[in-house]
């Protein structure tokens, strides 16, 4: 597979202040194609990035029992475990590092099977280097905890409760599981209770992508928290046609 390279700074990339949280942070590499994980670990490590890669999902959960990751960049298809079995697998150990995929498939069942998983971002085959050092950096930022905000500090609409200190959600005194990403995304929404926000709002707040974003990803992370947030009780999260979506109760007629 060929990778795009043509016209990526690697000089600015390894240069960038604006992410000193993600200095020396520790990425697993999966993926059965040689060529990817020579350029990705190369060029993850002049960013500054402390890399181990493997190829197959077997030798991913091994090198994570001695590798402590920060962040795994996942390939779906895999030669013994697919990729959506690694993250799954992850996540049952009780794992919260952050997870992006690496696919060749873009359908919209494919990321929502990341989504299941408990997957922060994706990235579509064939890719940029660039690409793929941002959108770690991303991931990482937003996996970090909200500076200066108090240790219990919550957030409560309807009986609808998240814990920004525990990191959990409720509703109805049911706890509801989230990755990292859906958290802060329902973070967000509740921050806005009542106000519409767009897709672009939300990739800048949520996502933090300062270089542009796929909508599509949003859609497919609302998609999936309505299906654990709005599973009982009134539907919370509304889709408003061509502005963005809210978090508000149903208005009579829905």
């Amino acid at each position: 597979m060929r990778l795009a390279t043509n016209g990526t700074d690697f000089t600015a990339l390894a240069a960038d202040r604006t992410a000193p949280f993600a200095r020396g942070a520790r990425v697993l590499v999966v993926d059965d194609e040689p060529n990817i994980c020579a350029l990705l670990s190369a060029t993850l490590r002049l960013t500054d990035f402390d890399v181990r890669t493997v190829a197959s999902g077997a030798a991913a959960l091994a090198a994570l029992e001695t590798f402590p990751a920060d962040l795994v960049v996942l390939d779906v298809m895999l030669p013994d475990l697919n990729g959506f079995e690694v993250a799954d697998r992850i996540r049952a150990d009780g794992r919260r590092l952050p997870i992006i995929f690496l696919t060749a498939r873009d359908a919209v069942e494919d990321r929502i099977s990341g989504l299941h998983v408990g997957a922060d971002d994706y990235v579509a085959k064939p890719f940029s280097l660039e690409e793929v050092v941002l959108r770690i950096r991303a991931v990482l930022r937003r996996s970090q905890p909200a500076g200066g905000a108090p240790a219990a500090s919550g957030l409560t609409f309807a009986d609808l409760e998240l814990d920004d200190g525990a990191h959990e959600v409720h509703r109805g005194g049911r706890r509801i599981d989230l990755s990292p990403t859906e958290f802060k995304l329902l973070r967000y929404l509740l921050l806005n209770a009542g106000r519409v926000v767009s897709k672009a709002q939300i990739l800048d707040r949520v996502w933090h992508y300062d270089f542009g974003g796929d909508g599509r990803i949003v859609e497919s992370y609302v998609y999936y928290l309505r299906r654990k947030v709005d599973v009982e009780g009134p539907a919370l999260i509304h889709t408003v046609r061509g502005v963005g979506y809210t978090l508000r109760l149903p208005r009579d007629g829905g």
